[in-house]
């Protein structure tokens, strides 16, 4: 597994491994394991204990690159792994409902499972997405200027499921297909780079409690009223030094006018060390969501069966810390 430069812009920072064509082969024969019939269900804990079984046997350089980066996830949390096999030979036509998930096991979702099972365990929530496991991330018709994983608008720096008391530490994004025009990018921004851009102020009211974040969009219209209590938090939280991240600019609200300003200002951080990834088949990407938020760039679906296509799973370090929301010791957060 070689190191190479990643296609971003800027072009240097995030960390990108190759993997080996003898290396590619083995993690499909693997995957394939997993998908030898109608009762390999991604959301059956039988089939992730297999898939996590199998994440063992993966090639010991791919591995190394996953341990190295749950140890420690570098200047700007993100890690891109090239090569990974998607089943490109039997992958159907990119799905375009609302809600698309892959319940049925196939070469990628056991790729990302596997990967998942490798940095701690899949979650998911029920009130997102129905609770799948491996969620479809695709353009939908007449969901163009949806705030989420549906539009094709730009979509704003977040983390992922910051209002949740559970939120993921990781999000893995596989890519199976491209857009058509190649425009589409996965922007991402680390704290690491952006805490020395912010002043000494801006830092202290960013980790006090004057911020309120709501659920996103993708978790219905009522979610705000149906999820969790909603508290005021604070932005940053953790070692004053190397900080962890809970916001998202289109639902995270200041309570007070010097919350209102750090919060601006933090933003202009993000956005003066933003990286854009634009992904091809193949190509995994792994966010620390504890100290990186990701968006996306506007791009144009055609809705002809080969839109952009990349599938999405969430990942915990510590299944038991979320043990009363979720329903008998499963991976699904109820509440």
């Amino acid at each position: 597994m070689a190191e190479t430069t990643p296609d971003s812009t800027p072009s240097s920072g995030v960390a990108r491994r190759e993997l080996h064509p003898a290396d590619t082969d083995v993690c499909e024969r693997l995957a394939r394991t997993l998908c030898t019939g109608e009762d390999d269900q991604v959301d059956s804990p039988e089939w992730v204990e297999r898939a996590r079984d199998a994440w063992e046997d993966l090639p010991p350089r791919l591995r190394r690159q996953v341990r190295r980066f749950r140890r420690h996830s570098g200047p700007t949390g993100t890690l891109v792994i090239t090569g990974l096999p998607t089943g490109q030979e039997a992958l159907p036509p990119t799905p375009d409902k609302p809600g698309s998930v892959q319940r049925q096991a196939t070469i990628a979702s056991a790729v990302l499972t596997m990967v998942a099972c490798g940095l701690g365990e899949p979650l998911a929530y029920l009130a997102e997405k129905s609770g799948a496991l491996v969620q479809d991330v695709v353009p939908v018709p007449g969901q163009e200027t949806f705030h989420g994983n549906a539009g094709s608008v730009p979509l704003s720096f977040h983390t992922e499921n910051g209002f949740h008391p559970h939120p993921p530490d990781y999000v893995v994004f596989l890519c199976l297909r491209a857009d058509h025009d190649r425009r589409a990018g996965m922007r991402i921004a680390g704290i690491r780079q952006a805490l020395p851009l912010l002043t000494s102020a801006s830092r202290q009211i960013l980790f006090a409690p004057e911020f309120v974040t709501t659920p996103p969009p993708s978790f219905g219209f009522d979610a705000a009223a149906t999820g969790p209590d909603v508290e005021p938090r604070p932005v940053l939280s953790g070692a004053a030094e190397d900080p962890d991240i809970r916001m998202a600019q289109l639902v995270t609200t200041p309570l007070t006018p010097r919350a209102a300003a750090a919060l601006t200002e933090f933003g202009r951080a993000c956005e003066a060390t933003a990286r854009t990834l634009r992904l091809n088949p193949g190509d995994l990407v792994i966010i620390d969501n504890r100290v990186t938020v990701h968006g996306r760039t506007a791009f144009r679906p055609r809705y002809d069966g080969a839109d952009r296509w990349l599938q999405r799973t969430y990942v915990t370090t510590d299944l038991r810390r979320s043990r009363d929301h979720r329903p008998h010791d499963g991976h699904i957060l109820a509440r």
